[in-house]
């Protein structure tokens, strides 16, 4: 599962929406034939350590790697947005996104994962990745998101950490099929004492991913 990983220049646009600024991380690949945009969860940045796995692996594959900021993170808030303004502004900045010419894949991790999710049959979005979906919140699973998920109604790829409170692999609907990243939680953190690697994780998010992509 070792992938090749090219170093890439990071280019930044600032793209005005609805909420104030959004900005994106452009990760260019050198002959791209597909965009994958992806957004940040309500608890961090594009500094994830999944996303940054992603920018950093696909481009020598031909997939460019768009991460995008939401506003309220470019302005320095430290709390998200109700989940229509998040929204909102995905909308505004998706034409940015496409801009290039190519597909574009729509995903995120976590609160990222729901925007995608919610909004990519409306924007013409080629599929969804869902990283660290929040099935339901930590220790409620009768408050499942599920419909979120599984309405998506395009090809839609779930990584999903073993031991993730937000909902473990097992936990999801049939047809979602989650890959599933050993000992890794919501943040695909693994513990020390596990039998991989935190390296090793996330080769199996980078593999799975671009595995799929080739397969769109």
């Amino acid at each position: 599962m070792d992938g090749v990983t090219t170093k890439i220049a990071e280019t930044v646009q600032d793209v005005p929406t609805p909420a104030g600024d959004a900005r994106i991380h452009w990760y260019l690949a050198p002959k791209a034939h597909l965009v994958l945009a992806l957004g940040h969860g309500a608890g961090g940045g594009v500094e994830a350590r999944d996303l940054r796995a992603l920018a950093a692996d696909l481009p020598a594959y031909g997939v460019t790697v768009a991460l995008v900021e939401q506003p309220w993170r470019v302005a320095g808030k430290s709390v998200a947005p109700a989940p229509k303004t998040l929204d909102q502004a995905w909308h505004a900045l998706w034409p940015a996104l496409a801009a290039p010419g190519l597909p574009v894949v729509a995903g995120g991790r976590s609160a990222g994962a729901r925007v995608a999710c919610r909004t990519a049959a409306a924007l013409g979005a080629a599929g969804v990745l869902a990283l660290s979906f929040p099935l339901h919140p930590p220790g409620k699973p009768e408050k499942s998101r599920a419909e979120e998920l599984t309405g998506t109604g395009l090809p839609t790829l779930v990584v999903q950490g073993a031991r993730d409170p937000f909902g473990r692999p097992q936990e999801f609907p049939p047809g979602t099929e989650p890959v599933a990243v050993p000992h890794a939680d919501h943040g695909f953190a693994v513990p020390k004492k596990a039998d991989v690697t935190q390296e090793e994780a996330l080769a199996v998010i980078t593999y799975a991913v671009r595995t799929w992509l080739k397969g769109l």
